[in-house]
């Protein structure tokens, strides 16, 4: 009987990660694979996107952002107006991603754009008191879907899990080239 990766029920993942080993045996590659590895790295990747997926349907479609859009309003909303470059990177997304999103945003009258007076070109992004009102609105919310995600999940646990995952990112920008050191 075929499993799925994609159960959001425990133990049939569980079951079907060792499915997946089972088969690795088979194929005889099982000795170069580290299982733990994949099972750890790819429950990171179901837990993004189920968790992304469930803040766009409950939380963010009826405002009718996307979760990037989301993303690159908190950035501003948090850090203020900020050159283009580092919206993208602190949102996670390309520059070219940034473009179209900003547009979209800026259209909607909750984003604005200019040039750097200093280097004409820097483009220089800000939240609009649209957007800061919009986010005043929708971040409370978005807070409490990650409340209720969690909600498996004692504080201390959650603290865990958040401290283990920032290792994990730190890892992966040592690797990178591009961190200060995983600890």
């Amino acid at each position: 009987m075929r499993r799925s990766l994609s159960s959001g029920d425990a133990s049939e993942l569980v079951r079907a990660e060792q499915d997946v080993q089972a088969r690795l045996t088979e194929l005889g590659i099982d000795h170069d694979i580290d299982v733990v590895s994949m099972a750890a790295v790819a429950n990171v990747f179901r837990v993004a996107s189920a968790a992304r997926s469930r803040f766009e349907r409950t939380v963010l479609a009826p405002a009718g952002l996307s979760f990037t859009a989301f993303t690159v309003l908190w950035v501003l909303w948090v850090w203020g107006e900020l050159e283009s470059r580092h919206v993208a990177v602190e949102a996670g997304i390309t520059k070219g991603t940034l473009t179209g999103v900003v547009t979209t945003l800026e259209r909607r009258g909750l984003v604005s754009r200019r040039s750097n007076e200093q280097d004409r070109r820097q483009v220089l992004v800000s939240s609009t008191a649209d957007g800061a009102e919009l986010m005043g609105v929708l971040f409370p919310r978005f807070n409490a879907e990650e409340a209720h995600v969690r909600g498996s999940l004692d504080d201390d646990e959650a603290r865990q899990l958040a401290h283990l995952l920032r290792r994990v990112l730190r890892r992966i920008e040592v690797l990178d080239g591009n961190g200060h050191g995983a600890t």
